[in-house]
């Protein structure tokens, strides 16, 4: 597998929502989905290709294993970049880009990420503490590590650079339109409604800075040089969202050119098992816990999704991961089970927790 990393330079308004609740305002996400960059870059390809209505599902060619197949390709999504001093951090520079845990915690007072420009008191993860305070007979009651107040959840998206980090968000507005008769295509009387989309800029004035998305595309090997081709020939062409045809979605496209993709999920695992018998070890001046934690052949990980996942088992679906599941995934043999489990879901970005272990 091949990585195709990814710089989208909004040039006008994005109408990139994912939901359209009651009444005349369409909403607008926080980010761009991997979905809509896959719809917009597929549906240039199929506007050149003048395909657009042929069933391309059985011999599709190219096409068909880029979109269609058992290995298609993965678009992920697009977050907000890093700045500092003005000027747009590589995406070399970026440590990591990923939305925030269910058990993230920061201070009810002062929350945010610790900086040299600001007084937050910082982000924490509460998922280890929590699993250790169960195993141990207490109830967890979390407080600010730095001056001992109230904490609450803190959500949203995340980036790391040289070991600081930063939280991502973007602006918004409102463009209200006036609705058309379709009978007469003139403006209809008393017909007004608002979509609302990313702003294409970060400020105002005569020189507005534009903002820039990161994101990345994993596809087989055979393909990453045919579709890097594709969309670096075509950077300006490629519109994303909807209302397209009043203007909004247009953006340019830089790719940089297909790099190995190697997951270095080993090196995690074991980094993530050594901090929790860590802290195990920290909880023990509580006494002896409920259940002794297992140390020989014994690893630990979290399950986090990044993005929306449509969970099935025996053919039903599924809002709980549980030990089978994941040992029809990962093809591993040995016992695996569930210790913790975040069961709600506080809004649609926020990620799924599972700590398991694996004898």
């Amino acid at each position: 597998m091949k990585r195709i990393e990814l710089e989208i330079k909004a040039l006008s308004p994005l109408a990139v929502g994912r939901q359209k609740p009651g009444g005349s305002v369409s909403e607008v996400d926080d980010y761009i989905s991997g979905t809509v960059i896959r719809g917009g870059i597929a549906a240039q390809i199929l506007q050149e290709s003048g395909h657009r209505s042929v069933d391309l599902t059985e011999n599709g060619g190219d096409f068909q294993a880029l979109f269609l197949g058992d290995e298609a390709a993965i678009f992920q999504n697009a977050y907000p970049s890093i700045k500092t001093k003005g000027k747009v951090v590589p995406k070399g520079g970026i440590e990591e880009t990923k939305v925030l845990p269910l058990t993230a915690l920061s201070s009810k007072t002062k929350p945010g990420f610790k900086n040299s420009k600001s007084s937050n008191n910082g982000v924490f993860d509460s998922l280890i503490d929590r699993f250790c305070s169960e195993h141990y007979g207490y109830v967890y009651e979390p407080s600010c590590p730095i001056d001992g107040g109230r904490v609450e959840p803190y959500s949203g998206f995340y980036a790391r650079h040289r070991q600081t980090y930063y939280s991502l968000s973007v602006n918004k507005r409102l463009l209200t339109r006036v609705g058309i008769n379709r009978k007469r295509a003139t403006s209809e009387e008393d017909i007004l409604y608002s979509i609302e989309v990313l702003n294409e800029s970060e400020s105002t004035g005569n020189n507005p800075k534009p903002v820039i998305y990161k994101s990345a595309i994993i596809v087989v090997d055979d393909l990453a040089d045919s579709l890097w081709e594709f969309i670096h020939s075509r950077r300006y062409r490629f519109r994303l969202g909807g209302s397209i045809s009043r203007g909004l979605g247009k953006v340019e496209i830089s790719a940089q050119k297909p790099v190995e993709f190697k997951p270095n999920v080993q090196n995690k695992i074991e980094e993530f098992t050594k901090q929790l018998q860590e802290r195990w070890k920290t909880w023990s001046i509580f006494g002896n816990p409920i259940q002794e934690l297992p140390n020989n052949g014994t690893y630990y990980f979290t399950l986090d999704l990044q993005s929306d996942a449509i969970l099935t088992e025996n053919w039903r679906s599924t809002t709980v991961i549980s030990a089978y599941m994941l040992q029809q995934f990962t093809g591993v043999e040995e016992d695996i089970a569930t210790a913790r489990l975040a069961r709600t879901l506080k809004s649609r970005h926020a990620p799924w927790l599972l700590a398991v272990f694996q004898n």
